[in-house]
């Protein structure tokens, strides 16, 4: 059996961290190292899925719960205009194999990430 992923210590109180908000199924952190104003990290509480493509084929109403409290919180954080990023793979930068998004808001540049 592999060994617990960061959020699910975090989850059970092992690494301190503030959960900011909460469903039945899905919470949410500030990212350590925010890459924007606003940089928040919105996880299912189930390590069962490594990423989100694995996510959306097991599981899409979990996966639509995460966007749900994405949109919330970009709504409480910052103006409500948001990006959502879910890295996967290694080469895509996924260091933690336990499926989880990126909220970034609050002044992000038009010309990162395009689109």
């Amino acid at each position: 059996m592999s060994e617990p992923s960061i959020f699910t210590r975090i989850l059970e109180g092992d690494i301190p961290s503030e959960i900011i908000a909460e469903t039945e199924n899905v919470f949410a952190i500030r990212d350590i190292a925010p890459k924007a104003p606003v940089h928040l990290l919105v996880i299912p509480k189930s390590p069962e899925y490594r990423n989100v493509v694995e996510l959306a084929a097991g599981d899409p109403a979990l996966l639509s719960e995460m966007i749900g409290l994405a949109n919330s919180l970009a709504a409480e954080h910052s103006d409500g205009d948001f990006r959502l990023v879910f890295n996967t793979g290694p080469g895509a930068g996924q260091t933690v194999f336990h499926v989880h998004a990126h909220v970034l808001a609050g002044g992000l540049s038009e010309g990162s990430l395009g689109g």
